[in-house]
């Protein structure tokens, strides 16, 4: 499993993540969410080595800080919010660098595959500055699902850790993302997600940490971590759960499905 304990990072004289424990289990999506500033992202580079930082991490039983770097590549793929390039790669290119990071070699099979998962079959020879930035938000997808292409390894577990995967996608994408996401951990795999929609995280999420000012306020099921209480306090307003405005127009995302025009 993953399992971060006594995290503390600061940037200067700035603490931003004060004393933090978290946890992950194979088979299981856990989203970490809140507001902007809380430490979310923070906490994602800390568990992945990307920040210096104060406590452990152990994936799988193996403590981060003394770990190989093609001994992490091996274990887990990253999907950061965003990842510009400077250079005219086609699609393709892209998503061939997860075969050179992770266990894949050279199954280059898994480009047209992967490329097909997250809804871009035919896209391999298009450049990839000529793509909006959700078509390059899910080519980085295909690139990190190259990487961990199967969820488990010698009986091992391999994980996703995808910091805001569904941020540019419209509502269509968005489900087709969770869906990538929940099948991983289906399958044997951890996911880690930093989330923004509360609505999508308690749909797909089995597990929700909820962090604000740099603290984990509460961590477990859906049901139990968005509650009134918790939410307001978390992101400094009012917040109640499951209600529906006055007046205007209110889309309920629950009751969507990801292909079923």
């Amino acid at each position: 499993m993953l399992k971060a304990e006594n995290i503390t990072v600061s940037f200067g004289r700035r603490e931003v993540l004060h004393d933090v424990s978290f946890a992950a289990k194979p088979g299981a999506l856990t989203a970490i969410v809140g507001p902007n500033g809380s430490g979310k992202t923070t906490l994602l580079k800390a568990m992945i080595g990307e920040v210096a930082h104060g406590g452990t991490v152990r994936l799988n039983d193996v403590d981060i800080a003394r770990a190989k770097p093609w001994e992490l590549a091996a274990m887990r793929g990253v999907l950061p919010q965003a990842t510009p390039l400077a250079f005219p790669f086609t699609v393709a290119e892209v998503v061939r660098l997860g075969l050179m990071n992770g266990t894949s070699g050279g199954k280059t099979q898994l480009v047209p595959a992967a490329l097909a998962r997250v809804g871009l079959g035919g896209y391999a020879a298009r450049y990839y500055q000529e793509l909006s930035g959700g078509e390059q938000q899910r080519v980085q997808l295909a690139r990190v699902l190259t990487q961990v292409w199967e969820p488990t390894q010698d009986g091992a577990p391999r994980w996703l850790f995808l910091d805001e995967p569904v941020s540019a996608l419209d509502i269509g994408h968005q489900l087709l993302v969770m869906q990538i996401a929940r099948d991983f951990a289906d399958a044997g795999g951890g996911v880690v997600a930093v989330m923004h929609d509360l609505n999508l995280t308690a749909m797909y999420a089995d597990e929700v940490a909820l962090i604000s000012d740099g603290r984990v306020l509460a961590q477990g099921a859906s049901e139990a971590v968005f509650t009134d209480d918790l939410l307001s306090k978390a992101y400094h307003c009012r917040v109640q759960v499951n209600t529906t405005p006055r007046s205007g127009t209110f889309l309920l995302p629950h009751v969507a499905q990801a292909g079923a025009a």
